[in-house]
Protein backbone atom coordinates (compact mmCIF):
# COMPACT_ATOMS: atom_id res chain seq x y z
CA UNK A 1 0.00 0.00 0.00
CA UNK A 2 1.95 3.34 -1.26
CA UNK A 3 1.28 6.47 0.29
CA UNK A 4 -0.51 9.11 -1.73
CA UNK A 5 1.73 11.42 -4.17
CA UNK A 6 0.48 14.76 -1.76
CA UNK A 7 2.18 12.97 1.48
CA UNK A 8 5.52 14.12 1.66
CA UNK A 9 5.29 17.54 0.93
CA UNK A 10 2.11 17.53 3.32
CA UNK A 11 4.05 16.03 6.23
CA UNK A 12 7.00 18.59 5.48
CA UNK A 13 4.78 21.73 5.89
CA UNK A 14 4.04 20.37 9.02
CA UNK A 15 8.19 19.98 10.06
CA UNK A 16 7.70 16.05 9.41
CA UNK A 17 10.03 16.30 6.81
CA UNK A 18 12.17 13.31 7.44
CA UNK A 19 9.71 11.11 8.89
CA UNK A 20 9.33 7.67 7.44
CA UNK A 21 5.45 6.60 5.99
CA UNK A 22 4.53 2.87 7.11
CA UNK A 23 1.14 1.06 5.57
CA UNK A 24 -1.78 0.39 8.04
CA UNK A 25 -4.46 -1.48 8.25
CA UNK A 26 -7.31 0.23 6.39
CA UNK A 27 -11.21 -0.21 6.59
CA UNK A 28 -14.30 -0.92 4.95
CA UNK A 29 -14.34 2.88 2.80
CA UNK A 30 -12.18 4.20 0.90
CA UNK A 31 -9.96 5.60 3.42
CA UNK A 32 -6.30 4.39 3.82
CA UNK A 33 -4.26 5.00 7.19
CA UNK A 34 -0.54 5.36 7.53
CA UNK A 35 1.87 5.86 10.03
CA UNK A 36 4.40 8.60 10.00
CA UNK A 37 7.22 7.60 12.49
CA UNK A 38 9.99 10.33 13.10
CA UNK A 39 12.95 10.21 14.73
CA UNK A 40 11.27 10.49 18.46
CA UNK A 41 7.54 10.59 17.95
CA UNK A 42 4.71 9.38 15.52
CA UNK A 43 1.36 10.33 14.45
CA UNK A 44 -0.86 8.80 12.07
CA UNK A 45 -2.05 10.10 8.25
CA UNK A 46 -5.06 9.40 7.57
CA UNK A 47 -5.54 9.08 3.63
CA UNK A 48 -9.41 10.16 3.01
CA UNK A 49 -9.16 11.13 -1.38
CA UNK A 50 -11.71 13.04 -2.20
CA UNK A 51 -14.41 12.64 -4.32
CA UNK A 52 -14.88 9.63 -2.33
CA UNK A 53 -14.43 10.75 0.81
CA UNK A 54 -14.45 14.25 2.83
CA UNK A 55 -12.55 14.31 5.54
CA UNK A 56 -13.96 17.71 7.16
CA UNK A 57 -16.76 15.65 9.03
CA UNK A 58 -14.12 13.62 10.65
CA UNK A 59 -12.09 16.93 12.21
CA UNK A 60 -15.56 18.74 13.30
CA UNK A 61 -16.30 15.58 15.45
CA UNK A 62 -12.37 15.29 16.28
CA UNK A 63 -12.92 18.70 17.53
CA UNK A 64 -16.16 18.46 18.94
CA UNK A 65 -15.31 15.51 21.33
CA UNK A 66 -11.71 16.58 22.26
CA UNK A 67 -13.13 19.99 23.53
CA UNK A 68 -15.54 18.00 25.99
CA UNK A 69 -13.08 15.64 27.53
CA UNK A 70 -13.65 12.66 24.89
CA UNK A 71 -10.90 11.11 23.72
CA UNK A 72 -10.59 12.05 20.23
CA UNK A 73 -7.14 12.12 18.40
CA UNK A 74 -5.76 15.81 18.18
CA UNK A 75 -6.08 17.25 15.23
CA UNK A 76 -2.18 17.82 13.92
CA UNK A 77 -2.74 19.35 10.47
CA UNK A 78 -4.57 19.02 7.06
CA UNK A 79 -4.84 19.26 3.50
CA UNK A 80 -8.87 18.90 2.52
CA UNK A 81 -8.25 18.88 -1.09
CA UNK A 82 -5.55 16.39 -0.99
CA UNK A 83 -8.01 14.61 1.58
CA UNK A 84 -5.17 14.44 4.08
CA UNK A 85 -5.13 14.68 7.76
CA UNK A 86 -2.37 14.31 10.34
CA UNK A 87 -3.71 12.76 14.06
CA UNK A 88 -2.54 11.85 17.06
CA UNK A 89 -1.17 8.20 17.36
CA UNK A 90 -3.30 6.77 19.65
CA UNK A 91 -0.89 3.50 19.24
CA UNK A 92 -1.77 0.00 18.80
CA UNK A 93 -3.36 -1.40 21.73
CA UNK A 94 -7.15 -2.01 20.31
CA UNK A 95 -9.79 -2.80 22.76
CA UNK A 96 -10.57 -5.81 20.60
CA UNK A 97 -7.00 -7.91 20.73
CA UNK A 98 -6.82 -6.66 24.55
CA UNK A 99 -9.89 -8.29 25.14
CA UNK A 100 -9.39 -11.65 23.05
CA UNK A 101 -6.14 -11.62 24.15
CA UNK A 102 -7.23 -11.05 28.10
CA UNK A 103 -10.33 -12.11 28.63
CA UNK A 104 -10.59 -11.29 32.15
CA UNK A 105 -10.04 -7.23 30.87
CA UNK A 106 -13.26 -7.90 29.29
CA UNK A 107 -15.70 -6.59 31.41
CA UNK A 108 -13.61 -3.37 32.86
CA UNK A 109 -13.34 -2.40 29.72
CA UNK A 110 -16.81 -2.27 28.37
CA UNK A 111 -18.04 -0.71 31.86
CA UNK A 112 -15.18 1.49 30.63
CA UNK A 113 -17.14 2.08 27.31
CA UNK A 114 -20.40 2.51 28.42
CA UNK A 115 -19.77 5.49 30.69
CA UNK A 116 -18.23 6.89 27.60
CA UNK A 117 -21.93 6.54 25.96
CA UNK A 118 -23.28 7.64 29.70
CA UNK A 119 -21.41 10.83 29.72
CA UNK A 120 -22.44 11.34 25.75
CA UNK A 121 -25.33 12.33 27.77
CA UNK A 122 -24.46 15.10 29.38
CA UNK A 123 -23.94 16.89 25.80
CA UNK A 124 -26.46 18.33 23.68
CA UNK A 125 -25.84 16.72 20.24
CA UNK A 126 -22.83 18.28 18.00
CA UNK A 127 -24.02 20.34 14.78
CA UNK A 128 -24.68 17.36 12.80
CA UNK A 129 -27.70 15.91 10.85
CA UNK A 130 -30.37 14.40 12.49
CA UNK A 131 -30.57 10.61 12.82
CA UNK A 132 -34.00 10.73 11.55
CA UNK A 133 -36.75 8.30 10.33
CA UNK A 134 -35.30 8.78 6.74
CA UNK A 135 -32.15 7.59 7.66
CA UNK A 136 -33.68 4.75 9.63
CA UNK A 137 -35.55 3.85 6.54
CA UNK A 138 -32.75 4.03 3.57
CA UNK A 139 -30.75 2.21 6.15
CA UNK A 140 -33.00 -0.89 6.91
CA UNK A 141 -33.44 -0.69 3.34
CA UNK A 142 -29.62 -2.11 2.68
CA UNK A 143 -31.20 -5.32 3.39
CA UNK A 144 -33.51 -6.08 0.86
CA UNK A 145 -31.60 -4.19 -1.51
CA UNK A 146 -28.82 -6.21 -1.01
CA UNK A 147 -28.90 -9.24 0.73
CA UNK A 148 -31.96 -10.15 -0.47
CA UNK A 149 -31.33 -10.23 -4.12
CA UNK A 150 -27.63 -12.09 -3.88
CA UNK A 151 -29.71 -15.39 -2.38
CA UNK A 152 -32.18 -15.20 -4.58
CA UNK A 153 -35.17 -14.01 -1.96
CA UNK A 154 -37.99 -12.54 -3.78
CA UNK A 155 -39.56 -10.17 -0.89
CA UNK A 156 -42.19 -7.63 -0.26
CA UNK A 157 -40.06 -4.65 -0.30
CA UNK A 158 -43.40 -2.16 0.35
CA UNK A 159 -44.64 -4.05 3.24
CA UNK A 160 -40.62 -4.15 5.04
CA UNK A 161 -41.26 -0.44 5.15
CA UNK A 162 -44.38 -0.51 6.25
CA UNK A 163 -43.29 -2.78 9.08
CA UNK A 164 -40.27 -0.44 9.86
CA UNK A 165 -42.95 2.41 9.96
CA UNK A 166 -44.63 1.06 12.62
CA UNK A 167 -41.91 1.02 15.08
CA UNK A 168 -39.68 4.17 14.56
CA UNK A 169 -41.68 6.31 16.12
CA UNK A 170 -40.53 5.16 19.33
CA UNK A 171 -36.87 5.94 18.33
CA UNK A 172 -37.10 9.17 16.66
CA UNK A 173 -38.74 11.27 19.64
CA UNK A 174 -35.67 10.88 22.38
CA UNK A 175 -34.10 14.22 23.12
CA UNK A 176 -31.01 13.57 20.55
CA UNK A 177 -27.30 12.93 21.47
CA UNK A 178 -24.50 12.80 19.20
CA UNK A 179 -24.29 9.21 18.01
CA UNK A 180 -20.98 8.38 17.13
CA UNK A 181 -22.42 5.21 14.83
CA UNK A 182 -19.42 2.61 14.83
CA UNK A 183 -19.01 2.49 18.22
CA UNK A 184 -17.07 -1.30 18.42
CA UNK A 185 -14.69 -2.67 20.02
CA UNK A 186 -12.36 -2.57 16.80
CA UNK A 187 -12.52 1.15 17.17
CA UNK A 188 -12.03 1.90 20.62
CA UNK A 189 -8.14 2.00 21.50
CA UNK A 190 -6.19 1.87 24.97
CA UNK A 191 -4.53 5.05 25.60
CA UNK A 192 -3.03 6.57 28.72
CA UNK A 193 -6.06 7.41 31.04
CA UNK A 194 -8.56 5.50 29.64
CA UNK A 195 -9.92 4.94 26.00
CA UNK A 196 -9.23 6.43 22.61
CA UNK A 197 -11.83 6.62 19.78
CA UNK A 198 -11.52 6.72 16.32
CA UNK A 199 -14.07 5.86 12.83
CA UNK A 200 -16.90 8.86 14.24
CA UNK A 201 -16.95 11.05 10.79
CA UNK A 202 -20.49 9.48 10.29
CA UNK A 203 -22.12 11.10 13.56
CA UNK A 204 -25.51 12.05 13.76
CA UNK A 205 -27.89 13.36 16.04
CA UNK A 206 -30.09 10.81 17.21
CA UNK A 207 -31.11 8.18 20.32
CA UNK A 208 -28.41 7.04 22.62
CA UNK A 209 -29.80 3.45 22.73
CA UNK A 210 -27.80 3.49 18.91
CA UNK A 211 -24.01 3.37 20.09
CA UNK A 212 -24.85 1.19 23.08
CA UNK A 213 -26.39 -1.42 20.83
CA UNK A 214 -23.29 -0.92 18.62
CA UNK A 215 -20.82 -1.93 21.25
CA UNK A 216 -22.78 -4.91 22.79
CA UNK A 217 -24.37 -6.31 19.71
CA UNK A 218 -20.74 -6.06 17.61
CA UNK A 219 -20.96 -7.58 14.18
CA UNK A 220 -17.14 -8.59 14.33
CA UNK A 221 -16.87 -10.47 17.65
CA UNK A 222 -18.74 -12.27 20.15
CA UNK A 223 -20.65 -10.11 23.34
CA UNK A 224 -21.87 -12.96 25.25
CA UNK A 225 -25.85 -12.75 25.80
CA UNK A 226 -24.75 -12.45 29.74
CA UNK A 227 -22.25 -9.88 29.49
CA UNK A 228 -24.76 -7.75 26.95
CA UNK A 229 -27.40 -8.14 29.91
CA UNK A 230 -25.39 -6.42 32.60
CA UNK A 231 -23.84 -3.72 30.48
CA UNK A 232 -27.43 -2.76 29.35
CA UNK A 233 -28.15 -3.15 32.99
CA UNK A 234 -25.30 -0.68 33.89
CA UNK A 235 -26.68 2.04 31.66
CA UNK A 236 -29.71 2.31 32.98
CA UNK A 237 -28.84 2.00 36.52
CA UNK A 238 -27.04 5.24 36.14
CA UNK A 239 -28.73 6.60 33.87
CA UNK A 240 -32.36 6.08 35.40
CA UNK A 241 -33.89 5.56 32.18
CA UNK A 242 -36.97 2.53 31.75
CA UNK A 243 -37.98 0.35 29.73
CA UNK A 244 -38.84 2.64 26.89
CA UNK A 245 -35.80 3.10 26.76
CA UNK A 246 -35.18 -1.29 26.51
CA UNK A 247 -37.64 -1.23 23.56
CA UNK A 248 -35.35 1.39 21.76
CA UNK A 249 -32.24 -0.76 22.08
CA UNK A 250 -33.90 -3.23 20.43
CA UNK A 251 -35.52 -1.38 17.61
CA UNK A 252 -32.55 -0.04 17.25
CA UNK A 253 -30.37 -3.35 17.33
CA UNK A 254 -32.57 -4.95 14.79
CA UNK A 255 -32.48 -1.74 12.55
CA UNK A 256 -28.70 -1.93 12.58
CA UNK A 257 -28.34 -5.67 12.08
CA UNK A 258 -30.39 -5.65 9.07
CA UNK A 259 -28.46 -2.60 7.57
CA UNK A 260 -25.21 -4.03 8.43
CA UNK A 261 -25.98 -7.54 6.93
CA UNK A 262 -27.19 -5.49 3.94
CA UNK A 263 -23.76 -3.90 4.08
CA UNK A 264 -21.64 -6.74 4.05
CA UNK A 265 -23.03 -8.17 1.17
CA UNK A 266 -22.85 -5.15 -0.72
CA UNK A 267 -19.06 -5.09 0.13
CA UNK A 268 -18.88 -8.33 -1.00
CA UNK A 269 -20.78 -8.01 -4.28
CA UNK A 270 -19.90 -4.38 -5.37
CA UNK A 271 -16.41 -3.64 -3.68
CA UNK A 272 -15.35 -7.42 -4.07
CA UNK A 273 -14.27 -7.89 -0.42
CA UNK A 274 -15.55 -11.47 0.41
CA UNK A 275 -14.48 -11.18 4.26
CA UNK A 276 -17.93 -9.92 5.33
CA UNK A 277 -20.55 -12.18 4.34
CA UNK A 278 -18.88 -14.85 6.87
CA UNK A 279 -19.82 -12.13 9.71
CA UNK A 280 -23.43 -12.23 8.91
CA UNK A 281 -24.42 -15.18 10.94
CA UNK A 282 -23.18 -13.38 14.18
CA UNK A 283 -25.31 -10.38 13.31
CA UNK A 284 -28.42 -12.37 12.55
CA UNK A 285 -28.05 -14.27 15.73
CA UNK A 286 -28.37 -10.52 17.18
CA UNK A 287 -31.16 -9.69 15.10
CA UNK A 288 -32.90 -12.87 15.70
CA UNK A 289 -32.92 -12.23 19.18
CA UNK A 290 -33.62 -8.03 18.88
CA UNK A 291 -37.10 -9.44 16.93
CA UNK A 292 -38.23 -11.18 19.71
CA UNK A 293 -38.65 -8.26 21.60
CA UNK A 294 -43.23 -7.44 21.47
CA UNK A 295 -42.62 -3.74 20.31
CA UNK A 296 -40.97 -5.23 17.08
CA UNK A 297 -43.74 -8.10 15.94
CA UNK A 298 -44.50 -6.20 12.64
CA UNK A 299 -41.58 -6.70 11.55
CA UNK A 300 -40.47 -9.97 13.18
CA UNK A 301 -43.94 -11.16 11.09
CA UNK A 302 -42.36 -9.68 8.12
CA UNK A 303 -39.25 -11.47 8.48
CA UNK A 304 -41.13 -14.53 9.33
CA UNK A 305 -43.21 -14.30 6.14
CA UNK A 306 -40.01 -13.25 3.83
CA UNK A 307 -37.05 -14.67 5.33
CA UNK A 308 -37.42 -17.81 7.44
CA UNK A 309 -35.12 -18.82 9.68
CA UNK A 310 -32.89 -20.82 6.87
CA UNK A 311 -32.58 -18.19 4.59
CA UNK A 312 -31.02 -15.83 7.37
CA UNK A 313 -27.17 -16.48 7.07
CA UNK A 314 -23.96 -16.13 4.87
CA UNK A 315 -25.02 -14.50 1.63
CA UNK A 316 -22.31 -16.22 0.13
CA UNK A 317 -22.95 -19.82 0.84
CA UNK A 318 -26.87 -19.13 0.51
CA UNK A 319 -25.86 -17.79 -3.07
CA UNK A 320 -24.14 -21.08 -3.64
CA UNK A 321 -26.57 -23.19 -2.07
Amino acid sequence: MNPPEAAPDFLAQLGWEDAEILPLAGDASFRRYFRAVGHDRTAILMDAPPPHEDPRPFIAIAEWLHTRGFGAPAILGSDLGAGLVLLEDFGDARMRETVDAAPESELRLYEAAVDILIRLRDHPAADVPAYDAGVLHREAALLTEWYCPAIGADVDASGYRAAWDAVFDRVVAATPVTVLRDYHAENIMLVEGGLGLLDFQDALAGHPAYDLVSLLQDARRDVHPDLEAALLDRYLRTTGVGEEFVTAYHILGAQRNAKIVGIFTRLWQRDGKPRYPGLCPRVWGYLNRDLEHPALAPVKSWFDANLPVERRGDPMALAGA
